[in-house]
């Protein structure tokens, strides 16, 4: 995949586009993407789905909860179908909901026009015309994406390498002016936790050169980015496949040296891939924030083995220290699994006891849910919905008080804060530091004792003053932003 500009001489007008993006940064990528590729062919991209000709829904199929969120917005944007008032005359389903369940989902949800997988991108565009003339696409048939590419990540890479190049390189245009923007390192994931189905629907593991990764690097830069998030399934398996396993320390610095990123940020860090090298490339590489979205899942060695993942509270432990051995300030967040089969009271206890000491700046607790496909469907001892719920209510009161507490450590740090949100009226802007991923984590609410405010996208040096719950506030210091 290449990044490159739309053309300036306008092609024909095809209709009119509203692009919907739900769930991960992942899926915001593919959603720009998407945009492009319509802008290129003719396609206006408009805001409002009421006044778009068609609306594109890029789907989450991850859990329960995001896939329900994907079905809400598809019947919200088929409702417009029947509003004198609005422009719509067709709903499209794509990305990984839609890819997962394909003709199932469009026979369950008649509303939506057409129900298209990954590989139809590259011809979405006819395909938006086809749905508007009466004539959609066949729904898309599921297939385990796993079985697309060969096991062995050597073979692959052959493979890969192997295939002739196919169809203009790929645009991305941007759908918002925010001051940072995902970065697709990878796709697909090698992996086989027992709880997640994603790569069965994203696929086998597939690196993107470093060349590819630079260039949309550079072209987000032109395009008013001073921070790149990067994102992958798993982000710490980055150049296996290309034979080069410290791939990503070797990449990181000359990310941060592209005129005009400032901040470089790396998520989903598997703690058992997490090797020395890329701990201390993370810490000690300028332009490189110092943040650790760690995927502990849990704490229990007993749970973990269940959910084929390694580890246990010494190892996790062990790696936080680490980590703030080389930056006391650095940050660290992390997801965890509550009420998976055959979790006892005591595992809950183990992984209560370990957020407690682990001193995370951020945790998303999440119920454990039967996903199709997965193996852990079929294991023993599956617990009562009511009390999962009751564990996921526990452990959550519990990780608010320790973020909250984490929070009031940072009063007193200096910060440097990406400004996101401004407050006009009262010169306050809102932005993230480093030990802060978007979306996801706490905000910096940032001040000034005298001069003019702030704009989106100022680089703001800031001395923590107080906390409320996970969130900061802080006075920046003379002669920021920059």
């Amino acid at each position: 995949m290449f990044v490159t500009s739309l053309p300036s001489a306008a092609p024909a007008r095809r209709g009119t586009v509203s692009i919907v993006s739900l769930g991960c940064s992942r899926n915001d990528v593919d959603s720009e993407e998407i945009a492009g590729r319509l802008a290129i062919d003719g396609w206006q991209l408009v805001q409002d789905a009421a006044a778009a000709e068609v609306t594109v829904v890029n789907t989450c199929g991850f859990i329960a909860h995001a896939k329900q969120d994907s079905i809400d917005v598809l019947l919200e944007a088929a409702d417009l179908k029947s509003d004198p008032a609005a422009a719509t005359r067709a709903v499209v389903a794509v990305g990984c909901m839609a890819e997962r369940y394909g003709q199932e989902l469009a026979a369950q949800l008649p509303e939506a026009d057409a129900v298209l997988g990954f590989d139809s991108y590259a011809e979405l565009s006819t395909h938006l015309s086809d749905v508007l003339s009466g004539r959609p696409p066949a729904s898309h048939v599921p297939v385990d994406r796993r079985t697309l590419l060969p096991i062995a990540p050597v073979q692959r890479a052959e493979v890969i390498r192997g295939r002739p190049a196919s169809g203009p390189p790929v645009p991305r245009q941007r759908l918002d002016g925010r001051p940072w923007s995902p970065l697709k390192l990878a796709g697909g994931c090698d992996r086989r936790c027992t709880f997640c189905a994603i790569p069965a629907f994203r696929g086998s593991f597939v690196s993107r050169p470093p060349q590819e990764v630079l260039a949309e690097a550079l072209w987000l830069a032109q395009h008013g980015v001073r921070e790149v998030l990067c994102v992958s399934e798993n982000t710490t398996s980055y150049g296996k496949d290309l034979g080069d396993l410290r791939l990503l320390e070797q990449l990181l610095p000359r990310l941060a040296a592209i005129d005009g990123i400032d901040r470089v940020r790396l998520s989903y860090l598997q703690p058992a891939e997490l090797r020395p090298g890329l701990v201390e490339a993370i810490a000690t590489t300028p332009g490189v924030a110092a943040y650790y979205d760690l995927s502990f899942q849990h704490a229990s060695p007993t749970v973990l083995r269940r959910m084929r993942r390694f580890g246990g509270p010494a190892d996790f432990l062990g790696l936080l220290e680490r980590i703030r051995a080389l930056d006391p300030t650095a940050g660290a967040r992390s997801n965890v699994i509550v009420g998976f089969p055959g979790e006892t009271e005591a595992d809950l206890a183990i992984l209560c006891d370990f957020l407690a000491a682990a001193r995370l700046d951020a945790v998303g607790v999440f119920s454990y849910s039967d996903e199709e496909g997965t193996a852990a469907v079929d294991l023993a001892g599956h617990l009562d919905e009511t009390e999962i719920e009751a564990r996921r209510r526990h452990v959550s009161d519990l990780v608010e008080e320790l973020m909250a507490q984490r929070a009031e450590d940072r009063i007193g740090e200096r910060l440097t804060v990406l400004i996101e949100e401004v407050e006009d009226e009262v010169g306050s802007g809102t932005g993230r530091a480093a030990h802060q991923g978007p979306d996801v984590d706490g905000v910096v609410t940032v001040t000034r004792a005298d001069g003019p405010g702030f704009d989106v996208g100022d680089l703001v040096v800031a001395t923590a003053v107080s906390s409320q719950g996970v969130d900061l506030t802080a006075v920046a210091d003379t002669g920021t932003p920059r």
